[in-house]
């Protein structure tokens, strides 16, 4: 088995800050949402590899009554430290929340914590060392 998306909340109207979230932050592509789901709102966003398959897909739909979710997080691999840390500056660039107090936490790996437009928590972590 492998995993196929991870799905986020957002509250109603909340797609334009996922889409400066995940699409202008985290630099993922928007894609369709299929017909028979499109009218649910909410947005879908992916990340392809070289080749063009799909590496990281993100569902965010919409929940009513909204909580965001401030633990439970979808946690996406960076290429390296540059860019993990070209990521976390462009969040900060679009006025989004970015932690890194636990950069140096998790053995063979640096990360930032991050929330969207929503509040929810999203991880960015690179392999080092």
């Amino acid at each position: 088995m492998r995993l196929h998306h991870v799905q986020v909340a957002c509250p109603r109207d909340g797609e334009d800050l996922a889409r400066r979230f995940y699409g202008d932050g985290l630099g993922l592509t928007e894609v369709p949402k299929p017909e028979a789901l499109a009218g649910r709102g909410g947005c879908w966003f992916r990340d392809f590899d070289e080749d063009g398959r799909t590496i990281a897909e993100i569902h965010v739909g919409v929940e009513e009554p909204f909580a965001p979710a401030r633990k439970a997080h979808p946690a996406l691999v960076a290429d390296d430290v540059a860019h993990l840390e070209s990521v976390g500056a462009r969040l900060v660039g679009l006025g989004f929340e970015v932690t890194w107090k636990d950069r140096h936490t998790f053995d063979g790996y640096e990360r930032f914590h991050a929330f969207d437009g929503a509040g929810n928590r999203v991880e960015v972590l690179t392999p080092v060392g």
